[in-house]
């Protein structure tokens, strides 16, 4: 059976083969029929009929009879067990009327029989139930349960002059204990409770701890030591008779926590609180490396069976939304890491470089096995073979449409293979993953020019049914600096392009780079390669704002490229022979409050380098004179307008996606951006619109982790990296990936 823990899917840990002989029971006059040694809370649960409880939960094993731990600890409190021989007994709000029983039994535990008949609420129950609910309100504030203004308060003053700590917390609503009183009732004679003054402990990872409200349930023991399997969590029964939860030793981290919050899942009064979930995100915050993935690959899925051996299968999984794995392995800007979990410990699991590793595990093709069905007659031209392009090819292919791919360019790829230098990705990787969707079927028509060898009016009267505009950024964004068009100043992607063609010019001296971007942290790193004795990145961004990839710009550094924060290019003036001086001044805002590129100069503030050649690298923009001939495509400065949701034009039948539309500047997005467009497409041409596929059927996840000392303080395997000598001397893959025993 599946049980849901808030919203989490679990696995039942227990009872799991049960006999498949059946029993009857009566219980509150339904007859019920149930497995042999179903207890009669399950059966109860069964068809609907609630019985409280506060200590049960269908995937932990019973409270009763649980021994206490000899000592835990509540932040630096050491608590010693006062009752040794004392062992649980449980909340005892689960209380039925068994026929022919003389006292009440608890249902959490005690096993239906064959004609039993049971009752689960009269007036003696309700007593014994207030009774025991009592005792535990005494612990644990209570003024929200009791208060005539629970709606609609505004919680900043209380009318009935209710302290602070006792008011409405933010699980009210939400509250297992709440829905259990509102059903209980609660006594007149309850207590009223005082502040315990206990500690609340929010400095760990992931976690808040607050003693105060905690009810001595023990699930989130349970939880901890028999589901996980690790053991951080202990109790004890204090010289007052009262059970205290706490750690195995003063921290979590050394009482070998895992942060699974596990226990947070099942506690059922707020003690224990995930800080970064909440509740009208639950989903995205558990596991937010999936949903910040533009493309929503399921992490957790092929991590796991990584940690299995099951390669084929952890790549099948990534290949459910990722067209190019090996690609993306190496090139991602990786937006998963930055929101990892783990990464509160202290670093973020190697999400990116696995990937690779998997891509690189493959032993088998990813040509389509499918039974071939009948073509739809509807023909798809996709302009641009980049990763939006070549993503939406693929995926309308899978939907049994004619594709056919232009490109201005003689292979595939666009600027994966024209603005990726190959020490950051290898063109045999590249070609790898680009005929794999090539031979699914799709024709591809290199050197054909949007607006110099066809139109967009043109091929929908050639009989296409839609069309797909993805060229990217293929434009340099030319700022205004006096003397630019001086010799010996080159663009940046068109100097990585040309490079990449196998037109690399020889470079010595000093090279000046104007940008902080990925481009210009490409450029440069190119520009050592190709012999310049001296290379200096200039850009407007501080250090901690520079928009290039922290590792690549990590590894530009080693590899001896320098960077000059702060300053922007004002003129470039001829010096003596092949040099030129540029002169900058100094910027001293680049954005404004609301978070637009805005610099502001202080020209008072002037700079001055001398370079043989310049490189410039502020940034790509698409390039509309190819439609010049299809002015009925509305745009502006930066990109074609799109309907947001369809991905549609201003022109029927024609759609735009990739950075063509406003400029994502990342594989990853490109590929969502892919993925929309064959999917909106797909639903143009009469098609349901779903691209989802499931390539491998992943059963859900194991709820046993296990102890391992130490766990909180893995460091995170570093990828090996070519060493610097072999980088100045080639273009070799710089990132090596990791090996099997890494």
């Amino acid at each position: 059976m599946h049980y849901v823990l808030r919203g989490r899917l679990v696995v039942r840990s227990r009872k799991e083969h049960r006999a498949i002989n059946r029993i009857k029971l009566v219980i509150d006059g339904r007859n019920v029929q149930v497995p042999e040694n179903t207890t009669i809370l399950e059966a109860a649960s069964s068809v609907g009929i609630y019985i409280p409880t506060l200590c049960h939960h269908p995937d932990l094993p019973s409270l009763k009879g649980l021994e206490p731990d000899a000592e835990i600890y509540q932040h630096n409190q050491r608590i010693l067990n006062a009752m040794p021989g004392k062992n649980a007994d449980g909340c005892g709000l689960c209380v039925v009327l068994v026929e022919g029983m003389p006292e009440p039994v608890t249902a959490c535990d005690t096993v239906a029989q064959h004609g039993m008949v049971v009752f689960t609420f009269n007036e003696k129950i309700k007593t014994l139930r207030q009774e025991r609910l009592s005792a535990i309100l005494a612990q644990h504030p209570h003024a929200c349960l009791t208060c005539a203004q629970q709606s609609g308060c505004t919680r900043d003053h209380c009318s009935l002059n209710v302290p602070v700590e006792e008011r409405c917390c933010e699980h009210f609503g939400r509250c297992e204990l709440q829905k259990l009183a509102t059903y209980i009732g609660i006594s007149e004679s309850t207590p009223r409770w005082f502040s315990t003054n206990l500690p609340v402990l929010g400095n760990d990872p992931l976690l808040i701890r607050d003693y105060n409200l905690c009810i001595g349930c023990t699930r989130c023991v349970r939880a901890c030591r028999d589901l996980r399997g690790i053991g951080a969590l202990g109790f004890i029964y204090d010289e007052h008779g009262k059970l205290r939860v706490g750690t195995l030793t003063s921290t979590l981290i050394e009482s070998g926590c895992k942060f699974c919050t596990a226990c947070v899942e099942v506690c059922p009064t707020g003690a224990l609180k995930d800080k970064n979930v909440s509740w009208e995100r639950k989903d995205e915050d558990i596991v937010p490396c999936t949903h910040a993935c533009p493309v929503h690959v399921d992490v957790p899925g092929y991590l796991r069976l990584i940690a299995k051996g099951k390669m084929e299968e952890a790549s099948a999984v990534v290949r459910e939304k990722v067209p190019f794995p090996g690609v993306v392995g190496r090139v991602c800007n990786h937006p998963c890491e930055d929101v990892c979990r783990r990464g509160e410990l202290n670093d973020p699991v190697a999400i990116c470089a696995l990937k690779r590793y998997v891509a690189e595990m493959e032993t088998w093709g990813w040509e389509d096995t499918r039974a071939k069905e009948r073509s739809t007659g509807k023909k798809v031209a996709i302009v641009g073979a980049g990763p939006t392009g070549l993503t939406a090819a693929l995926y309308l292919k899978k939907k049994e449409h004619e594709v056919t791919v232009f490109d201005a360019e003689g292979m595939a790829g666009g600027l994966m293979r024209y603005g990726i230098p190959e020490f950051r990705l290898p063109r045999k990787v590249l070609d790898k993953e680009i005929n794999e969707i090539v031979r699914l079927g799709i024709e591809f028509r290199p050197n054909e020019l949007l607006g110099r060898d066809f139109t967009l009016k043109g091929l929908m009267r050639s009989g296409y049914n839609a069309v797909l505009i993805a060229i990217g950024t293929q434009k340099a964004n030319r700022p205004c600096i006096q003397g630019i068009e001086n010799p010996g100043v080159l663009w940046g992607l068109e100097f990585l392009r040309n490079v990449n063609k196998g037109m690399a010019p020889l470079l010595e001296g000093r090279v000046i780079v104007i940008g902080g971007g990925n481009v210009a942290v490409d450029a440069s790193r190119t520009a050592l390669r190709l012999g310049a004795a001296q290379v200096i990145m200039v850009c407007l961004e501080s250090l901690e704002q520079v928009p290039a990839y922290q590792e690549d710009l990590n590894d530009a550094f080693v590899e001896g490229v320098e960077l000059i924060n702060g300053w922007g290019p004002e003129k470039i003036v001829p010096y003596e022979g092949s040099l030129k001086t540029i002169e900058f001044v100094k910027c001293t805002s680049v954005f404004d409050k609301e978070g637009k590129f805005t610099p502001i100069f202080d020209k008072t503030q002037a700079m001055t380098l001398v370079a043989n050649y310049v490189i410039v690298a502020t940034g790509q923009v698409p390039d509309f004179s190819c439609l010049q001939y299809d002015p009925e495509v509305e745009r502006h400065k930066e990109g074609i307008i799109v309907n947001e949701y369809t991905l549609e034009t201003s022109m029927e039948g024609i759609f735009a996606g990739g950075d063509v539309r406003g400029g994502f500047g990342s594989i990853i997005h490109a590929i969502a951006d892919g993925r929309k467009a064959a999917s909106s497409i797909d639903r143009y041409l009469g098609g349901t619109g779903c691209i989802e596929e499931t390539l491998f059927a992943r059963g859900l996840p194991e709820q046993y982790l296990g102890r391992d000392e130490g766990f909180a303080k893995w460091p995170r395997e570093k990828t090996p990296k070519l060493t610097l000598q072999k980088r100045k001397e080639s273009f070799d893959e710089v990132n090596l990936g990791y090996d099997q025993s890494q």
